[in-house]
């Protein structure tokens, strides 16, 4: 925890640093994914554990409502991005951890509904995340693409998906704070090219 050494400007200004060191191109491919999926009709999942998970909460959130242009929301011709965090379904995800395990919650979810051309979008900082793990797999496996967003060294999930946005820093919370800079950015280059 940087922030537990520096005064409030201090932090912001390292969460700066941090900010400009993502790769850009790595953003850029997750957002051309997701368009891709918006274009073909095909379903986007998001998972994460812990302050991961509600990046991707919120990110789910932002791309279901924040890419729409307010002039569209009684417009049931207009084609919609179809996004789901498998996060939110909290009975699903206990009875899942209870009965067999909590590295089988996202996995079991994305058995249920999801379909080969499909994209998940996997977030854990540390990248090593049995859960994330075994998602990423059965995705692998069954057509779908991956994209992976990851912190300090990245784990095994840096390699695992298709694609990455990897944050190089052992710190979580500035971690999770560039992740969600980076969607909020994937969120208004979506609403730009709906809207277009």
């Amino acid at each position: 925890m940087l922030g537990r050494h520096m005064d409030p400007l201090s932090f912001m200004k390292r969460i700066g640093e941090e900010l400009v060191k993502v790769n850009p191109g790595e953003i850029q491919m997750l957002s051309d994914w997701i368009w891709e999926c918006y274009e073909k009709g095909r379903f986007v999942y998001v998972i994460g554990n812990g302050g991961s998970g509600s990046n991707a909460s919120h990110f789910c959130e932002d791309m279901g409502k924040g890419t729409l242009d307010r002039k569209f929301f009684d417009d049931d011709s207009k084609k919609r991005l179809k996004i789901l965090s498998l996060t939110d379904n909290t009975p699903y995800i206990l009875a899942w951890g209870n009965d067999e395990g909590f590295d089988r919650v996202f996995l079991e979810q994305l058995k249920n509904i999801a379909s080969p051309g499909d994209l998940l979008v996997a977030i854990s900082g540390s990248g090593n995340s049995p859960n994330i793990l075994r998602a990423v797999e059965w995705c692998n496996n069954h057509g779908m693409k991956t994209f992976g967003c990851t912190g300090f060294e990245g784990g095994k999930l840096k390699t695992a998906a298709h694609g990455n946005l990897h944050v190089p820093l052992d710190d979580m919370g500035i971690v999770e704070t560039v992740h969600l800079a980076a969607f909020h950015w994937v969120v208004d280059d979506t609403f730009r090219r709906i809207s277009m």
